[in-house]
Order: C-alpha cells, then structure tokens, then sequence
C-alpha cells in the first residue's frame, strides 16, 4: 500500500529523475565506453546540425546574390515589339508604362556585341547603350562607381566599363578603349566593322565577375550612331517595385491595352538557372540531414547499452517504489539532453561559422596558399552566406525531433524492465 502511494505521489519530471538523468550522464571509469558512446552521439548531432546550417546559409547566398546580381543589372521586365524588330516609338511607350501602378522606371537599351582592345590586350565585351537616367536607376552600377562618374555620361562620347575589363585591357578612367563591331558600313565589298575609341568616363565593380568582365555602357544617342540604329533601340527594361511580385506586374501591363508589345519577366528569362538552383539546395537538404539521422541512432544504441548497464539500478528502484513511467523520463532526459545540447551547440557554432564565412576562407587559402574560391568559375568575388530564419529553425526542429524520438525506443524497454529478473543474480 505504502508503495502504491509513492508511485501515486511521483509527479512527471521530479527532481529526482532529472538527477539520475544527469548523473547517467557523468559516467563512471568502468561506464567509459557507454560515456564514449554519448560523446560520439554528442558531436555527430553537433556536426549535423552545423554542416545543415552552414551549406544551407551558404545555397541561400549564393541565389541572393545572384539574384541581386542578375536584376541588378538587367530589368525585371523585357518589353519587345510583337514580331521583332526595332522599337522606334519608345519614348512614347516608356512614358505611358512609366505612369502604370507598381512600375519604377522604363529604360531605353540598345544592346550589341563589340571587342574592346587597347595596345596591350583585346577582349569581347557586350555593349549597352543606355540614357544616364537609366544607368543611374540601377545601384547596382551607380552604388558602385571605383573610379570616374556617370555625371553628364549622356553628353560625352565617353563608356563605363568593369573593374576586370579594366585590368585586362590595363585601363584607368580618362583613358582610351577601341571599340570594335562587325556591324559596321556596307560597302560594295561587303559589311565592314566599325571601329572607334572612346574614353573610359566610368569604371564600376559589381562584384560578379562576368559582369565586371564584359559590361560596356554606352550613351543611348551615341550606341543608336555606333550600331546604325537611326531613331530606335532594340527594348525597353521594366523597373517594378517588387521583382517577386512581376508575374502579376505583366498581367497588369497586358490589361493596360498597348497593342503589338510583347512582355517578358525575368522569372521567364532566368527559369533554368532558378529551378537548378533550388533543386540543388532542396537535394542538399535531405542529403545531409542524413548525418543529423545517423547521429540520432547513435543515441539509440548508446543509450541501450546504458539501460542494459544499469539494468540492476533500475531494478532496485522500481523495488523502492519508482513508477514505470518515471524510469522511462529518466532515460528519456539522458537521451534528450544529448540531443538538445548538441543542436544548440551546432545551431550557435553554424550561426558563428556563416558569419565569418567568408573570412574563414581567406585564412584557410592563406594557409593552404590554393584559392578555394575563384571568382571565375563561381562568378561572385566572395562567398556569400544568408541565414535564413524559416530554414535555420526547421533544422533546430528537426534535428530535437530526432533527438526525442531516438530516445522513445531504449526508455520504453528501461520501463519494461522486470525488477525480479533484473535482481535474480545479484
């Protein structure tokens, strides 16, 4: 009757459970390998967690910046001419699509391919012709200006080009650069290139290096003269005040009764690069939240070897009264704590790691004196990191799910255990 009442008496979670929990914990000289098992256990939660956090954060970067990157530079919606061809009344149009609800700007471009060279190197390059205005609606390039300025870059036969066009063409502001097109004069001998230096007005640096490579900006007037453009220009850029938001953008541009224009966003133009990025960071995800499950079963089999260590104990205290369900906490506090300190460890490590990301990575090629991240083959000039709260707290969750459900398994058969059988040879 006595130890009806103790057991009535326990409440769930008493001190007493959360001390054997802890005490388990602590393990004894000839309990080194159970206490090995729970280190092990320890540090193969505290890798999952922060691997899944730090390449997470790491895929997050990447498409922020290349998405920053990409409508930095190019519109957010493309307006051609229905049936191609040169867009000659586009004043008329920037104006009208200027003045519909959510659009910012409508930028005038002319776009041709022309090889810049000078008398140390020669480089393809892509030339935009566009209004300072235009330019200037971009920070990507006008926030980023190293040298020279886009001040009066409509009035001058001047060009802005990229830091790394530059360097490889050995250029400075005020300099010259030759401009070469095969889109020139037709003679009686054929289509001759045109050929004509300008003076370098800008140099801008957008931090992603095919950009800063083959960028050119030319004034609208002066590329409609460097093409053979006449009075027209090849589209008109669509600036709208929130690119996640364009697919509705281009329904109203529709719906506004412009006849023989074409709308394209940039969802459309970049939907292959977007879609491989997103399936490589959802294939990542459920790749390395292996690591966080092979760390939970070593919970598992630590902490059965610790009930079948501690098979005695548990039957000394189930003679003195301790419930099937306190046993069962006790295991189970043994087994979450591992988990839970773990995951909070590997969650503040993997925050810390991103933060610094890209530090660590220039002392890790100093140290190995290689470059770990080549700008010309991942086109950014660092690593980027973004950590993303959504994602970051679904990995804390999954990872202390796992951790509870690993320890469900080795408490319930701590619970099952027959005092009687446990104490018959002692």
């Amino acid at each position: 009757m006595a130890r009806t009442s103790a057991q009535g008496d326990t409440k769930a979670f008493a001190p007493f459970e959360w001390m054997l929990a802890l005490r388990y914990l602590r393990a004894r000289r000839k309990e080194g390998f159970i206490s090995v098992l729970a280190g092990f256990s320890f540090l193969g939660i505290l890798l999952g967690v922060f691997t899944l956090i730090t390449v997470m954060a790491v895929m997050n970067g990447f498409r922020k910046e290349l998405f920053n990157k990409i409508l930095g530079l190019n519109g957010h919606i493309i307006v051609t001419k229905v049936g191609g061809g040169d867009f000659e009344d586009y004043d008329g149009a920037a104006r009208r699509l200027a003045r519909l609800p959510g659009v910012k700007h409508a930028v005038p471009l002319i776009e041709g391919q022309a090889m810049a060279s000078t008398p140390q190197q020669a480089v393809a390059g892509f030339v935009r012709g566009i209004r300072e205005e235009g330019l200037k609606a971009l920070p990507l390039i006008a926030s980023n200006i190293r040298l020279g300025t886009l001040d009066g870059f409509d009035g001058q036969e001047g060009i802005a080009i990229g830091t790394r066009l530059a360097q490889l063409l050995r250029v400075s502001a005020g300099d010259s650069v030759t401009l070469v097109s095969p889109r020139g004069a037709v003679t009686p001998f054929g289509t001759a290139p045109r050929i004509k230096p300008y003076k370098v007005a800008a140099i801008f640096e957008m931090g992603m290096s095919e950009y800063d490579r083959t960028m050119i900006f030319m004034p609208l007037a002066e590329a409609q003269r460097y093409f053979s453009k006449g009075d027209a220009v090849d589209v008109l850029e669509l600036l709208v005040e929130d690119p996640e938001k364009v697919t509705e953008e281009v329904a109203i541009l529709k719906q506004a009764g412009i006849p023989s224009l074409h709308f394209a966003d940039w969802r459309q133009r970049n939907e292959s690069f977007f879609t491989v990025l997103e399936v490589e960071r959802n294939m990542m995800f459920i790749i390395l939240s292996v690591i966080v499950v092979v760390a939970a079963f070593n919970i598992i089999s630590g902490l059965i070897m610790l009930v079948k260590d501690k098979g005695r104990e548990i039957g000394i205290l189930r003679t003195m009264g301790a419930s099937q369900g306190a046993i069962m906490r006790v295991f189970l506090i043994t087994g979450a704590s591992i988990g839970v300190v773990g995951t909070l460890a590997g969650s503040a490590l993997g925050i810390l790691f991103c933060w610094k990301i890209d530090e660590v990575r220039q002392f890790v090629a100093w140290l190995t004196n290689t470059n770990l991240f080549n700008p010309e083959i991942y086109y950014l000039t660092r690593l980027p990191a973004d950590i993303n709260a959504h994602t970051t707290g679904v990995i804390i969750i999954m990872a202390l799910v796992l951790s509870v459900l690993a320890t469900l398994y080795p408490s319930w058969r701590a619970s099952r255990l027959d005092p009687v059988e446990a104490l018959r040879y002692e």
